[in-house]
């Protein structure tokens, strides 16, 4: 195996390291950055870094890309499409031992369901542009996959949180607010649980497309409820949906609410989640910092 990530990112640091803890250690992994200051900080790893900002072909990573086996995306589109597909499509061609490619999509691109519970065979019916952009990257990757006769494995995830990224970093940082919408609910999903799924999908080269989220969709309040309990800390007031100050793009995630099944990855794989609900995750968080 080679791996090659479009987008060294949050997630996709955790699969390579998933990667190399399941399986071999001495797996090549290279990637990208926006910037040569992004690259600079993987100085210390083992990781070959190429700059890449979407907007132009990355100037040194043709070489390493040829060389894949496996290339991951985790970059998302924007009007032009996906940029890893239109400015690196014949570096992909040209890889002679291409044998699967995994693309980071989300749960967005199913829309509104009114709470109710889906799977992956719901319709997609995004409301917001990111959304729909989305259903379109995927149907382009879905599309050279197929003309390429690759393995393509489409990785719908719900909201990221993990070390870093988490309620307890929010109300350390006084930017945690309690916003309650009645009835509204949304997935997470631990990013370690991202790279475990996401790392033993590329070793077992699964395609399809499938949704990944905790098991226990809940009030985003909640979350903020229950990481001040264990800080022993004061929560931040509620405040209702209707008055509070938001970005457009922070309110327009309120606009989908359902509950998302990941059932039929865990099945494919053999495998469960190691943060099946948001106190799980936050627990492990939590002592792995006290």
């Amino acid at each position: 195996m080679g791996i090659f990530f479009f987008g060294m990112g949050y997630s996709s640091r955790a699969t390579a390291r998933a990667i190399h803890q399941l399986g071999d250690p001495g797996i090549p992994i290279a990637g990208t950055t926006r910037s040569a200051e992004g690259a600079e900080a993987f100085a210390d790893s083992n990781y070959r870094m190429h700059v890449f900002d979407g907007k132009a072909p990355g100037p040194t990573l043709g070489e390493d890309l040829r060389a894949a086996t496996h290339v991951i995306l985790s970059i998302p589109p924007d009007e032009r499409g996906d940029a890893a597909l239109n400015l690196h499509r014949a570096d992909l061609d040209a890889a002679p031992d291409l044998q699967w490619i995994g693309y980071f999509s989300t749960v967005g691109v199913y829309g509104d369901f009114g709470g109710e519970w889906i799977d992956e065979t719901a319709p997609t019916r995004p409301l917001n542009l990111r959304s729909k952009q989305r259903v379109a990257a995927e149907q382009a990757w879905r599309d050279y996959a197929e003309a390429r006769g690759v393995p393509l494995f489409i990785e719908r995830l719900a909201g990221i949180y993990g070390p870093g990224r988490s309620a307890f970093d929010k109300l350390r940082e006084g930017t945690a607010r309690r916003i309650v919408k009645p009835g509204q609910v949304f997935n997470r999903i631990h990013v370690e649980d991202i790279g475990r799924i996401t790392a033993l999908a590329a070793i077992g080269r699964l395609a399809g497309t499938y949704n990944l989220a905790d098991t226990e969709p809940a009030p985003p309040q909640d979350l903020v409820t229950y990481a001040a309990q264990k800080m022993g800390v004061e929560p931040p007031p509620e405040m209702p949906f209707e008055t509070a100050r938001m970005t457009e793009m922070a309110r327009s995630f309120y606009s989908d609410n359902k509950r998302v099944s990941s059932k039929r990855i865990l099945e494919a794989l053999g495998t469960s989640l190691q943060y099946p609900t948001y106190r799980d995750g936050l627990d492990a968080i939590w002592e792995s910092h006290t």
